[in-house]
């Protein structure tokens, strides 16, 4: 059992159901409480066909504490009525981060193949604004996440965190900050000047920890457990906790060779990586 490495510090640990996603909800909760994981980060197609609420309960029965949903975002589209269908699917997502009883929603912001970036970011933007009414309604916050420039054609223009950094100034609201994920934002030569930026603004709300395999191949089902690649992972958390943060860590790892191995020995693999790596 993993309880029996009582040295390990898991008190800011947190895992994303995606990390384990063959897991049902239920099950997820109950194994991640047993290994000593602290937190949870849902991810909404984990509660189809559930009552957020009933899940939230049995979450936290478990004694773990709902970090965020995940996620919202894909404001950007080539039509209004586009646009106004994501600005809509938000809202739900806003109404089940409420009854899920998760204070945060991390948004990977979207993007279209063939619009301009800088049109793509402008909606964003306006995306955003427009569900901040129903975010204080609720007392839900957004995570802007910028994602790694390979996915600027069809996921994010949110690219660096400089960019998401410059929309929570535009916007202003206290209810929009940053989610920083190491795995789309390690390479950036900005990136510690950026995270202090961050702490004088006071809108670092997420902090997503998993490795960079090299080679990489498959761009998004490939990543690493913390430690098997090289990303600098204790340098960038210090980076972090100098700007304030004092959050959760929290593992989020797409991965087909992960996925395929025995879930329960993965888990522990998971704690073990976060403990000598984090």
């Amino acid at each position: 059992m993993l309880s029996a490495f009582p040295f390990q510090n898991l008190s800011k640990l947190c895992v994303h159901t995606i990390t384990t996603k063959s897991w049902a909800i239920e099950v997820a909760a109950d194994k991640y409480a047993k290994a000593g994981v602290k937190g949870i980060t849902v991810w909404r197609d984990a509660l189809a066909g559930r009552s957020p609420g009933q899940v939230g309960a049995r979450i936290r029965d478990r004694g773990l504490e709902i970090v965020s949903l995940c996620r919202g975002g894909f404001f950007a589209g080539y039509t209004a009525t586009e646009r106004r269908a994501a600005i809509d699917e938000n809202r739900r997502a806003i109404a089940e981060a409420k009854a899920l009883g998760a204070p945060l929603i991390v948004l990977v912001c979207g993007a279209v193949p063939g619009q301009k970036l800088s049109e793509s970011r402008k909606q964003i933007q306006e995306g955003i604004a427009a569900i901040l009414p129903d975010c204080a309604a609720m007392e839900i916050k957004l995570a802007i996440e910028p994602l790694h420039p390979m996915y600027a054609d069809s996921r994010s223009a949110i690219n660096t965190l400089a960019q998401a950094n410059d929309m929570c100034e535009a916007l202003a609201s206290p209810l929009v900050g940053v989610a920083v994920d190491v795995y789309h934002v390690w390479w950036d030569p900005a990136l510690e000047a950026e995270i202090a930026r961050c702490g004088r603004i006071g809108k670092i709300f997420a902090y997503h920890v998993c490795d960079w395999r090299t080679p990489t191949i498959d761009l998004l089902n490939d990543r690493g457990l913390m430690g098997e690649g090289c990303i600098p992972l204790r340098r960038i958390r210090s980076w972090v906790e100098a700007a304030g943060f004092s959050g959760f860590n929290e593992v989020e790892v797409f991965s087909n060779r992960l996925w395929a191995m025995n879930q329960d020995e993965y888990l522990q693999q998971i704690v073990r990586a976060y403990s000598e790596f984090v």
